[in-house]
């Protein structure tokens, strides 16, 4: 006699997973990963070309790592962030996420190359958490201050996960060309 599994959960779509907040685990500590799994992605879109990075949390977490990795100069590609609920920046490049339950990767409809990110590193981009250093509703009394702690600060620049950059760039067939090669062995 076979035992029943676990009854199928439906699949969601975009919509759906932004409203019920599906996407919003944060990674806190180890986003680290996730970010050298996309940093991979977004080199071998770029074909060894510079890549020029929007403002903003985009250029927080690759920025430096993109500079330290291709060449500037002339042509530049633009790295931005697109998916659902947040809309179409004009780039070169997009960051969107890849859904949490199929593997699928959000597909722009613009003319821009997606690179797909781990959808909670996408959330967090996209959505950052909001901190407030005021009550929700109403005020605090006259000479009362808050105590709330600071928002986390790093103590050094974010830098993405090596291993994960080298391991993910390892397991793209495009690492056997040249350009590329040399950068997987100069490595993050």
């Amino acid at each position: 006699m076979r035992l029943p599994g676990p009854p199928e959960r439906p699949v969601m779509g975009w919509a759906e997973l932004l409203a019920t907040g599906a996407l919003w685990p944060r990674l806190s500590e180890y986003r680290d990963i996730p970010a050298g799994v996309a940093l991979a992605h977004v080199v071998v879109a770029a074909r060894g070309a510079p890549v020029e990075v929007a403002p903003g949390p985009v250029a927080e977490l690759l920025g430096r790592a993109l500079g330290a990795l291709l060449p500037a100069g002339e042509g530049a590609k633009r790295l931005d962030l697109a998916g659902p609920g947040f809309g179409e920046p004009t780039a070169d490049l997009v960051l969107v996420p890849v859904h949490p339950q199929t593997g699928e990767v959000w597909q722009p409809r613009t003319g821009a190359m997606p690179v797909p990110v781990d959808a909670a590193l996408w959330a967090e981009l996209a959505f950052p958490p909001r901190r407030t250093r005021l009550p929700v509703v109403g005020g605090l009394p006259a000479g009362v201050e808050r105590d709330d702690p600071l928002p986390p600060h790093a103590w050094y620049p974010f830098q993405p996960s090596g291993e994960a950059f080298r391991y993910t760039l390892a397991r793209i067939p495009a690492v056997r060309e040249p350009w590329l090669r040399a950068i997987y062995e100069r490595g993050c």
